[in-house]
């Protein structure tokens, strides 16, 4: 991972409000999030402008007075970079380069720069390469002074082809180039994906708005090592581990790039090879920081989102994480106004085991927790059984063994018809002492 710290750019971030359009989130929350985005990208924020309008003007989005305003902050501090938290057309960009005398960057583009240098995967690079070229497809004519001359010189003349119309043919060639390598890495993660759902793994999806927390419990579930950072877009490559977890069959899980409010379209459009990703998992998990003063507003952004990727019919848990930084009263208040959410901290490994719990559940058609017989003829089953570690006590009988499990009761099922298995007790339905699991 580079150092954040060795791109550091003076930079100026501005942030309008128009009342006509309205925001996901409150102003003040929008910009502490558009500031950690411009961190994220390395920038070394020298000043900040907000301000109020009713409409977004067509020449410079802002108004007169405003850019007059930012021009002399430019001035003053020397500012090479001027950051918008808005997504701005390519004239309106050009318009306001051109009176500030300084470059400038829209929210699109700034995701795209902290995309660029987290990707490190061959198909990353590839999505983000694509996603950026069709966002500078709009904005060619920017800082060039050369492309409306014609071509001259000896073996160029003829009919003749503007400087622009070649970058912008090079760059036509470039994405075609992308989207045919992206395909063949799309054919290929689909046939991954064919032979993991033949193997009857389960796939466990982790979504959620960016920074919740999503790596760190990725690595809590998987005992993973992948890279984890307290900023925005940490992770941007999808990875999936697998893990065996007590009582269930193999467990894919899969880290996924954040979710973020107001998501460029240049995005979505590229990630399709990161997003096939989540539309074969069987369970999704969304998670939320429990911390976040607008967890909800957020919460229904990454729902938006899932139902605009047509997401929405995967079954999904919801998981409020960081409960280390709640007090234990509002845990319990939480706890109470949401009894079917669950509450861990992937940092400090708190209700992981309750959680793990809850996904063999979801994915094996519910969970088992109680004592069942087996024949001593069939210990291949014990052995199996032991071996998924979803045995939990044993006592030895003469001809059979009773054993305590916590299982998937899918795999119990195999287990049943596969051999000499007998369930005893259901700790669901009826309690007993442990010394006396014989009785029937």
């Amino acid at each position: 991972m580079p150092n954040e710290n060795n791109f550091l750019e003076k930079a100026l971030l501005v942030q309008v409000e128009t009342t006509k359009v309205r925001r996901i989130l409150n102003f003040e929350n929008s910009f502490e999030e558009f500031k950690d985005l411009a961190r994220s990208a390395g920038a070394n924020v020298l000043g900040e402008i907000k301000g109020k309008q009713e409409l977004a003007s067509p020449r410079y989005f802002i108004q007169k007075g405003k850019l007059e305003e930012i021009k002399q902050e430019v001035h003053k501090n020397k500012i090479s970079l001027v950051i918008f938290n808005h997504a701005l057309s390519p004239s309106q960009e050009r318009n306001i380069e051109r009176y500030l005398k300084a470059r400038v960057l829209d929210r699109t583009g700034l995701i795209l720069d902290i995309f660029a240098r987290r990707a490190f995967s061959h198909i990353g690079k590839l999505q983000v390469e694509l996603a950026q070229l069709s966002h500078l497809s709009t904005r060619l004519i920017r800082g060039w002074s050369h492309l409306e001359r014609q071509k001259g010189g000896i073996g160029l003349r003829g009919p003749g082809e503007t400087q622009l119309e070649t970058d912008r043919r090079l760059i036509g060639n470039r994405i075609k180039a992308l989207k045919k390598k992206l395909t063949k890495s799309h054919n290929q993660k689909s046939l991954n994906r064919y032979a993991r759902k033949k193997g009857k793994n389960k796939i466990v999806a982790l979504v959620g708005y960016t920074n919740a927390g999503k790596t760190t419990l990725f690595n809590a579930l998987t005992g993973g090592v992948e890279y984890k950072a307290d900023q925005l877009f940490a992770t941007l490559d999808s990875v999936t581990r697998k893990n065996l977890s007590p009582g269930s069959r193999a467990i894919l899980f899969t880290d996924t790039v954040g979710f973020i409010s107001e998501i460029p379209t240049e995005l979505i459009e590229s990630f399709k090879t990161t997003l096939d990703d989540l539309r074969s998992a069987d369970l999704l998990i969304h998670l939320v920081d429990v911390n976040d003063p607008e967890k909800e507003l957020k919460q229904k952004e990454v729902i938006k989102i899932l139902k605009d990727l047509n997401l929405k019919d995967i079954p999904q848990l919801l998981v409020n994480n960081k409960i280390d930084n709640l007090s234990a009263a509002k845990q319990q208040e939480l706890e109470f106004q949401n009894p079917k959410d669950l509450y861990v901290s992937a940092e400090k490994n708190i209700g992981i085991d309750s959680l793990k719990e809850k996904i063999i559940e979801q994915t094996s058609n519910g969970l088992f927790k109680g004592w069942v017989s087996v024949d001593h003829r069939a210990s291949a089953i014990r052995a199996k059984l032991y071996e998924e570690g979803c045995v939990r006590d044993e006592i030895g009988k003469d001809t059979e063994w009773h054993l305590k499990l916590n299982v998937g009761n899918d795999f119990l099922t195999e287990s049943i018809n596969a051999s000499e298995l007998k369930i005893l007790f259901n700790e669901e339905q009826e309690s007993f002492e442990i010394g006396e699991p014989g009785r029937t």
